[in-house]
């Protein structure tokens, strides 16, 4: 059985992977989402089915810490981890390739859809989300964030 600080931590990893910032309150163990297309382009239209959600953490700021849909070079150290992990030296190498070309997110995403090492690359990266997610909740809890 998980313990509840588990559970939190692979439902923010899961919402971070979905593209959606996370506010945590590490009081009442209470998480809000908010998609970060929503909070980038601030567009009423956008943000209308989010205003309960907004106004909760605009005015409880304090009681919340912001965990967002990670950064590019976050995303890409995975991608790196993950082909250290491969065996298979011809995918290896094609995926190392693809991590130096242009648009290496979408080419590396479409490589990986097509190959046998489609689930293993979910399952790293949610693992990968879960240990970043954990640091940051271990950083609050000790007041580092």
């Amino acid at each position: 059985m998980e313990n509840s600080i588990t559970k939190t931590i692979r439902e923010i990893a899961s919402h971070l992977n979905c593209g959606e910032n996370c506010y945590y309150n590490s009081n009442t163990n209470k998480l809000i989402t908010i998609p970060q297309f929503v909070e980038d382009y601030e567009d009423e239209e956008f943000m209308e089915p989010f205003q309960d959600e907004i106004k909760k953490v605009k005015n409880h700021k304090a009681d919340y810490t912001k965990i967002s849909v990670l950064e590019s070079f976050e995303s890409f150290k995975i991608m790196g981890k993950f082909i250290d992990e491969i065996s298979e030296q011809n995918f290896k190498n094609r995926l190392t390739e693809i991590l130096e070309r242009k648009k290496p997110f979408r080419n590396f995403k479409d490589e990986v859809e097509n190959s046998a090492y489609r689930e293993a690359w979910f399952e790293f990266k949610k693992k990968e989300t879960e240990k970043i997610v954990e640091n940051i909740l271990k950083n609050v809890e000790n007041g580092n964030y």
